[in-house]
């Protein structure tokens, strides 16, 4: 089965030809959109659903952190026919969902087919290495954990030019010189088919090779 992932470098909304995509690849069923619960997050959901809405009548199916029960988490996503995992506090994705059994969850549907969609935070911790940046941590120091697993070798950077982030995505290549190193600008999608990268929408778009960061896409 063919899998799909879109990792997106800041919070929505997608980019237009991606949020396309993402619609034609769901399958029967609700989206369900995966949030870490935060102070008025109902009134945040249009930015994530407006322009899928264009291309979508399944409706949408809301999986908030830590409130809603496990089982039922489960429950929803199996049921869905596309999963998008929010941004925010990037420790608290993890912990809600990266190594449990949502995260399971989100991996069996993905390898059924299921397109995931991640943003910023979402992004972040749907590779097998989660790497949380100085600038996205309280505690000020770069911290790596288990992610949920979509993607191997492939570790991410976001709001790349916006944050300053080269000299992470340095650290995660010297770190782990076998991945692939991508720096994602806000308002950028990247599309994976099986696990490669495919295509690519937006602001910019950045790689390390050879020791170098590159630009790869953007103006």
């Amino acid at each position: 089965m063919d899998r799909h992932f879109f990792a997106f470098g800041s919070g929505p909304p997608f980019t237009d030809n991606l949020a396309e995509k993402y619609i034609k690849l769901t399958k029967n069923g609700p989206v369900s959109i995966i949030l870490a619960e935060r102070e008025g997050w109902q009134a945040y959901m249009p930015n994530y659903t407006s322009k899928l809405k264009t291309y979508h009548t399944g409706g949408f199916s809301y999986i908030p952190l830590p409130t809603i029960q496990e089982k039922q988490a489960v429950k929803e996503i199996k049921a869905s026919g596309g999963i998008i995992i929010c941004g925010g506090e990037t420790a608290r994705y993890a912990e809600y969902i990266a190594d449990t059994i949502i995260g399971d969850a989100i991996k069996e549907v993905y390898k059924q087919g299921v397109p995931v969609a991640g943003f910023s935070a979402g992004a972040l911790i749907s590779p097998e290495i989660c790497s949380i940046s100085t600038n996205d941590n309280s505690q000020k120091f770069s911290v790596e954990r288990k992610g949920i697993g979509l993607l191997e070798n492939i570790c991410f950077a976001v709001h790349f030019s916006e944050r300053n982030e080269e000299s992470h995505l340095r650290e995660l290549a010297a770190k782990h010189p076998a991945c692939v190193h991508y720096g994602i600008d806000e308002d950028t999608g990247l599309y994976f088919h099986n696990g490669r990268l495919e295509t690519m929408e937006g602001e910019g778009v950045y790689q390390m090779e050879e020791g170098k960061c590159r630009k790869i896409h953007g103006g």
